[in-house]
């Protein structure tokens, strides 16, 4: 196995000292041109590349943000990836994204990576109900960020979208549409987000002056298509079907709406679908899908910001407030709930 090229070698090719490599490397206009010519030539023929791990270890401070999502699966945790990784690059700092895949022992193994390594600080979209995870997590020192969430306590910042106006949006829309008998695809119930949006459900039958019995649910383990189409084969098991479904995500709505075309039944005129997130799958699908859109670029590039500012207020001392940025969810109509009742 070739050994690492390390900057004593370097120093050794290019005839100059070690300092002088610092230099070259750190503060090239220090170091005179023909000497800097010298060392970047064998610094190129040799193949060196800095140690990162050794440059952090005398700085005290990562140039890496961590990113835990619950499930990179999903398009709608992809832009939100893609947010805070264009806020991290403009202030110098890369994003290393991992996936809990809605798993709680998965997040922890994954916060304590992160530990390990030091980094700047983490974004996190929590898959432990409990919260036993991040409770842990504060031990580190560690400043965090909650993404899709909002934070319940007074110790960190957090980017969520009202959950529950946006369930309302979803099932408001459909009860003015006629339906009086609507399925929630709600997901894993541990999920807050799941909850919410089906507050928000209740909340706009409630205003149509319907009560929660019109409200059918049918949860699933995880948020993903193969769990939609599960769940479209319940549906297609009742005897009292109802007449539209409300999803927790697209992912579900799309696996409704595969399980819908295998048996025949067409959306919207038998079943309206309405999802939620509008990825971008929702207006390609075969029946364009009606869907509760989020802001997820934005909400990644607003919570990297909120933790680079978090970060740079513990290394100035500045006081910092700790803020809780909820945006405001859109209802995307589409095909797959335009029938009329």
């Amino acid at each position: 196995m070739a050994q690492s090229v390390g900057i004593k070698d370097v120093a050794r090719a290019a005839g100059v000292s070690v300092g002088t490599v610092s230099n070259v490397i750190n503060r090239p206009d220090s170091v005179a041109t023909e000497t800097r010519a010298r060392v970047l030539s064998a610094i190129d023929r040799l193949g060196y590349v800095r140690s990162e791990s050794a440059r952090q270890l005398r700085a005290g401070r990562s140039r890496i943000m961590g990113l835990l999502v619950l499930d990179m699966g999903n398009p709608f945790f992809v832009d939100v990836a893609r947010g805070a990784e264009r806020a991290a690059r403009e202030d110098g700092l890369g994003v290393m994204v991992c996936n809990s895949a809605q798993s709680a022992s998965e997040e922890a193994e994954y916060l304590s990576l992160f530990a390990e390594q030091r980094v700047r600080g983490v974004l996190l979209t929590p898959a432990d109900a409990s919260g036993r995870n991040i409770d842990s997590f504060r031990r580190h020192g560690i400043p965090f960020v909650l993404v899709d969430r909002v934070a319940e306590g007074t110790t960190e910042c957090s980017v969520s979208v009202d959950d529950v106006a946006g369930g309302a949006l979803a099932v408001r829309h459909l009860v003015d549409a006629g339906h009086r008998s609507i399925a929630y695809v709600s997901g894993p119930p541990g999920l807050n987000q799941v909850r919410d949006r089906r507050t928000g459900a209740l909340n706009a039958l409630a205003e149509a002056g319907l009560g929660p019995e019109h409200l059918r649910e049918l949860p699933t383990e995880r948020l993903d298509v193969a769990a939609g189409r599960d769940a479209g084969a319940r549906l297609l098991g009742l005897a009292d079907r109802p007449t539209a479904v409300f999803c927790a995500n697209d992912l579900l709505a799309l696996g409704v709406l595969q399980a819908m075309y295998a048996a025949g039944i067409t959306v919207p005129d038998d079943l309206a679908i309405v999802g939620y997130d509008d990825i971008e799958f929702a207006a390609a699908a075969a029946v364009p899908l009606t869907s509760v859109r989020q802001p997820a670029v934005t909400m990644g590039a607003l919570a990297a910001e909120l933790l680079l500012e978090e970060t740079e207020a513990e290394t100035t001392g500045k006081r910092h407030d700790h803020r809780r940025v909820v945006l405001q969810p859109e209802l995307v109509v589409r095909r797959s709930s335009l029938a009329a009742r």
